[in-house]
């Protein structure tokens, strides 16, 4: 079992939340917890290619883009004045929504901003913490201890 105070919890947040489209992979180090960045053309330490397959590393695939729209449709329900989080509502409908949505926050709501950073990460963090316990890299008692002392912030 890896040491959950010794990862990068928001790196693997982040690898798991790119949606970008050309060829690479984030993978773990399932000795060490290391993060590595791996593409077809440069491998994984920049310069020499390697075939994935050949890497004793546990690939970090992204989760669908509908977990990610949820923390939206969540917080824009969550935010307590009501105006503010239906015209933050519409702007996720169709397609488009995450731009909508952060055109509406910052352009329109900026204060709300440092309140969303804080929600949308905490959640990230978990759903990284919840990854590396479904790979068998860390403990459930390191999942308790991570949410106890991180919960979910409350929202303006």
């Amino acid at each position: 079992m890896l040491d959950l105070a010794k990862l990068d919890v928001d790196e693997i947040a982040t690898a798991l939340s790119d949606q970008t489209d050309y060829e690479h992979r984030w993978l773990i180090d399932p000795n060490t917890g290391r993060i590595a960045f791996w593409t077809s053309d440069t491998g994984i330490d920049g310069e020499n290619p390697v075939e994935l397959d050949e890497l004793d590393l546990i690939p970090i695939d992204p989760l669908p883009s509908h977990v990610w729209y949820q923390d939206m449709a969540d917080f824009a329900e969550g935010v307590s004045d009501e105006s503010v989080g239906r015209r933050l509502g519409r702007a996720i409908r169709g397609k488009g929504a995450f731009r909508r949505f952060k055109d509406e926050l910052y352009e329109e709501h900026p204060e709300l901003a440092p309140a969303w950073h804080a929600f949308r990460d905490v959640r990230a963090q978990r759903r990284a913490v919840q990854w590396l316990l479904d790979q068998g890299l860390i403990g459930d008692d390191a999942v308790r201890d991570f949410v106890t002392n991180h919960p979910q912030p409350d929202l303006p």
